[in-house]
């Protein structure tokens, strides 16, 4: 956080330390092999916490004793902030369940003055995580937000009437904001969903919507132009899988070929990546050279729970054991094939399997048994010309729209911050509101 806003406070504001107005109290430790069931009582986790909302739905249960009770029950109007995960994620208890406590991952605040307005807290403390007040809470990788820590950090306190006001004000801007982002993300997803729909529409029906058509005989597919071809994709592609050096072997990274993980997979074409390995790498491991016009797919991992990435590859690179490269003989252009992907991407999903650790999977000789539709050459390459053409005008939408999604973000997180350190007049904004 800025030391200049801090330092600039009105008058009558103080810049005073969390204990001197709140209890801290950090949450209950679960331990499943003392539940009895002689008090079992609700609790929230660390996830069940969010900036605008307090889930209380499905809340797992523990035992509670007397102590117990008396030290993690919640009261309406106590701050309830992250230990970990988004450190300092605050929200608001509003006494939702008659009966609720709280997890060791989750601090209490409770005020122990009149002085403090829940939500004028909440919103300090919405600008001190964004501006990364709370990043190097602990010498760890895991970063953790300890009590001691967190009863000495100092916040701007106006008085309470001030407090009431500006949460006003900022409850009523920012739920403005909040409803212009929220349907500028609707846009988002409807520009998304037509995305794929035109590719899936020109992938499976070419374009000339007077050709000829035939039943695939394949449910999730359906008719598609009588002269095509339809061929299960181990007899048009070759398969490479992928692998990674020792990571203990300084000798195979920072070298100049590229090593394509599935981080890297978010464009359509890729030459490159964020990470390399050496050519020692490639000689002596498991690695092997990808030449341009591969189609990369991811086929293991989290990621494969929501989206199918591929790309095609426009340079030489080496690919991770997280993913394959199919080589496309002479019947099949590599940019159809990535272009097919990315239209039938939800049915790839569903043919994935989920792990024993829990990530997705998708098989080879799955992939392989995938029957692909295939127009003649010279079609494929003006429908992957004409979806190049109408996904560049869709994309540019989507842009666009970012853009704008990333100025009202802006406009809020300097809305807040002006306001809970005093450089708004919020005193003639309240009486302005108040008048309305």
């Amino acid at each position: 956080m800025s030391a200049e806003l801090l330092s600039a406070l009105p008058r009558d504001w103080t810049l005073t330390p969390v204990y001197a107005r709140f209890s801290v109290q950090l949450g209950k430790m679960l331990d499943e092999k003392r539940i009895t069931g002689t008090h079992l009582a609700p609790y929230l986790r660390n996830a069940d916490v969010q900036w605008d909302h307090v889930n209380t739905v499905d809340l797992p249960e523990m035992d509670f004793s007397d102590n117990d009770r008396e030290r993690y029950s919640l009261r309406k109007g106590d701050l309830l902030i992250c230990e970990g995960g988004e450190v300092g994620r605050t929200s608001i208890w509003d006494g939702a369940l008659p009966e609720c406590y709280f997890q060791k991952a989750i601090h209490r605040l409770r005020p122990t003055t009149q002085k403090d307005e829940p939500r004028f807290f909440r919103y300090f403390m919405w600008m001190a995580v964004q501006s990364g007040m709370f990043a190097q809470t602990t010498a760890s990788t895991i970063q953790h937000l300890t009590a001691e820590k967190l009863r000495v950090v100092r916040y701007p306190s106006p008085p309470i009437q001030q407090q009431r006001s500006i949460a006003d004000y900022l409850d009523r801007e920012t739920a403005q904001l909040d409803r212009l982002v929220a349907a500028k993300e609707s846009v988002l997803g409807l520009l998304a969903e037509k995305r794929r729909a035109l590719i899936t529409l020109a992938v499976t029906c070419g374009l000339n919507p007077r050709a000829p058509v035939r039943n695939s005989g394949i449910p999730w597919l359906g008719e598609i132009p009588a002269h095509w071809d339809l061929i299960p994709l181990r007899f048009v592609a070759d398969f490479v899988g992928g692998a990674t050096p020792d990571t203990g072997r300084a000798e195979f990274w920072d070298g100049d070929i590229p090593w394509v993980s599935p981080k890297d997979m978010k464009r359509d074409e890729i030459e490159d990546a964020e990470d390399h390995v050496t050519a020692e790498a490639l000689a002596t491991t498991a690695l092997r050279l990808i030449d341009a016009g591969a189609v990369l797919i991811v086929v293991r991992g989290m990621i494969l729970a929501h989206s199918f990435p591929t790309a095609v590859t426009t340079g030489p690179v080496t690919i991770n054991q997280d993913m394959k490269a199919l080589s496309c003989r002479e019947i099949l252009m590599p940019r159809f094939l990535r272009d097919f992907f990315r239209g039938y991407m939800a049915h790839l999903v569903s043919l994935t399997e989920e792990s024993a650790h829990g990530t997705r999977k998708l098989e080879t000789e799955v992939l392989g048994r995938f029957d692909i539709p295939i127009p003649p050459r010279d079609e494929q390459r003006a429908i992957v010309a004409r979806i190049a053409t109408e996904t560049a005008k869709l994309d540019a939408l989507r842009s666009a729209t970012e853009r704008t999604i990333s100025l009202l973000k802006e406009r809020r997180a300097a809305l807040i911050a002006a306001a809970v350190t005093g450089q708004l007049d919020t005193k003639s904004l309240a009486a302005a509101y108040s008048s309305q």
